[in-house]
């Protein structure tokens, strides 16, 4: 299991996170409206939450 996360979903956790972080940032500077970025924003604090338990979780399965 340890390895599967490692291998699959933690990379598309971080990239998921990467992407609504560039989408972001092409929303500022191109001008878009603040609610578009605030909603990005939120989405962004999300996913990195479920990245870090991801992560913290694959550790501790490696660790048993």
């Amino acid at each position: 299991m340890a390895v599967f996360l490692s291998t699959y979903i933690i990379p598309i956790a971080v990239g998921a996170v990467a992407v609504v972080l560039l989408l972001g940032l092409i929303n500022m500077m191109r001008g878009g409206s603040g609610s578009t970025s605030q909603k990005l924003m939120r989405w962004r604090v999300g996913l990195q939450f479920v990245a870090i338990v991801i992560v913290m979780t694959t550790i501790w399965l490696m660790g048993r």
